[in-house]
């Protein structure tokens, strides 16, 4: 059997797909502030342990910015889509796949910001996770397009407005990985920079999206 018969070709309702994918930003997220703990034997000065642990709260502050700007994102996107297939169910995995492995580079670069050279080695790892995070969801869009998925009603300035808003992420991506390499805490700033850039539009273009349903 080829892979084009493993279903057959129809119109799939997004509904199963958004609240999957919820559900795995919302535990992705959930997973992100487990990491953060004092050392056993701190109650003596529990106060410089809470305090010491700030790189676990970076970590965990650029994390849930980067998951956060990434559902919004996939959330302007669903309220764009009329339907998916199964290629757009794929790629939409992908992108689950790598949010819900952000937890283990987030502990990662928490745990190395110490070790200089450590902290290299996790601010690269961390900066290739989020770009793949940014590929998958680049994918998942410009598939949409390609597919002629979009709702026939959505504006044409609003669906290049959106995919512009998907691209400039990951040329961010590229300079702090390379970043990365020689200053990790500068590059781990970097990534909530970027993050912060992407919540605030699409949050504005999910609202816009929102009138424009209610008005038509």
């Amino acid at each position: 059997m080829s892979r084009e018969d493993e279903w057959p070709v129809r119109q799939l309702r997004m509904g199963r797909m958004e609240a999957f994918s919820d559900g795995v930003f919302a535990i992705a997220i959930t997973l992100l502030v487990l990491e953060i703990t004092v050392p056993e034997g701190s109650d003596s000065d529990l106060l410089r342990a809470v305090l010491d642990q700030w790189p676990s709260y970076l970590a965990y502050v650029v994390s849930f910015a980067t998951v956060g700007a990434i559902w919004l994102a996939h959330t302007a996107m669903s309220e764009y889509l009329h339907h998916g297939d199964v290629w757009l169910l794929r790629i939409n995995l992908l992108l689950l796949l790598l949010v819900s492995f952000l937890p283990f580079p987030s502990r990662l670069l928490a745990g190395s910001i110490g070790n200089p050279d450590a902290a290299k080695v996790a601010a690269t790892v961390y900066g290739l996770t989020l770009l793949g995070s940014a590929l998958a969801m680049s994918a998942l869009w410009r598939h949409a397009r390609s597919r002629n998925l979009v709702r026939p009603d959505a504006g044409d300035e609003e669906v290049v407005a959106l995919t512009r808003k998907l691209t400039p992420g990951l040329a961010g991506y590229v300079v702090m990985i390379a970043l990365g390499l020689f200053l990790p805490v500068v590059a781990t700033v970097g990534y909530l920079l970027i993050a912060v850039f992407f919540i605030v539009p699409i949050h504005r273009m999910r609202r816009s999206a929102a009138v424009r349903a209610e008005g038509g």
